[in-house]
């Protein structure tokens, strides 16, 4: 698992091309005035939130310079999730097919909380689903495209995203051994995920704090694997 606290454009200008199998990733986006679309609580208080920054210095993110160097690392026939809410899914889509890819379909996660809203309650988030070059099947044919996992409890970054969904999004994308990129990370699920089904992992995470939070999961997860392996092969009575 190699983890790099760096912007993604350190990391990606230096990387092989097509040297990764699959990519997931829940980039930063533009928000409401209300915040992110996630967020609840204190949450909305924070300055960034407030102004509709959804949490990063930067409100013009949504752009194609990281997408770009994404579809230069990824292999031919490899797939790339990209989450994305209502109110950038159009632009999102706009950009992902500009630098090359092809979208299959956009997905939908269902996460049963919702914001509260005068226009019907969002209670999910889009996952835009595409590939460079020709088309590969997904592993399980037999998932739909609507993914039902509920939203995670303490949270340990504002936009965190279930395990378990970026575990079957993997499990569909790519074999055991393959090299999932994530760049950028926030606190690891990504990572977290390609540990349980023995993926290759690199995760770019620019902000301190949250590459603290994605290197002490990595240590938990190694020391929870270590504690098994004693239980497993130590004595017995």
């Amino acid at each position: 698992m190699n983890l790099y606290n760096k912007d993604y454009k350190e990391v990606l200008n230096n990387a092989p091309k097509e040297s990764v199998d699959m990519i997931f990733t829940d980039p930063p986006y533009k928000t409401t005035k209300r915040g992110n679309s996630g967020g609840t609580g204190g949450m909305l208080k924070d300055k960034n939130f407030i102004n509709g920054n959804g949490g990063f210095a930067n409100n013009d993110v949504i752009h194609t310079d990281w997408l770009k160097k994404c579809y230069d690392v990824l292999k031919e026939k490899g797939h790339i999730y990209v989450m994305t809410n209502n109110k950038n899914l159009k632009q999102m889509l706009i950009d992902v097919e500009s630098v090359g890819f092809k979208v299959f379909k956009t997905l939908i996660w269902v996460k049963n909380t919702a914001i509260t809203n005068m226009w019907y309650m969002d209670n999910h988030e889009y996952i835009i689903f595409a590939r460079k070059g020709r088309a590969k099947k997904i592993n399980n044919n037999g998932d739909k495209s609507t993914l039902l996992y509920d939203n995670p409890k303490n949270k340990l970054h504002p936009s965190e995203k279930p395990i378990k969904m970026i575990e079957q999004l993997i499990l569909n994308s790519s074999n055991e051994n393959d090299v999932i990129l994530d760049p950028f990370m926030g606190s690891n699920s990504t990572g977290m995920a390609c540990k349980n089904t023995n993926r290759k992992f690199i995760g770019i995470e620019l902000d301190k704090s949250y590459f603290s939070i994605a290197k002490k999961r990595v240590e938990e997860k190694r020391k929870e694997k270590e504690n098994e392996q004693q239980t497993l092969f130590g004595d017995t009575n």
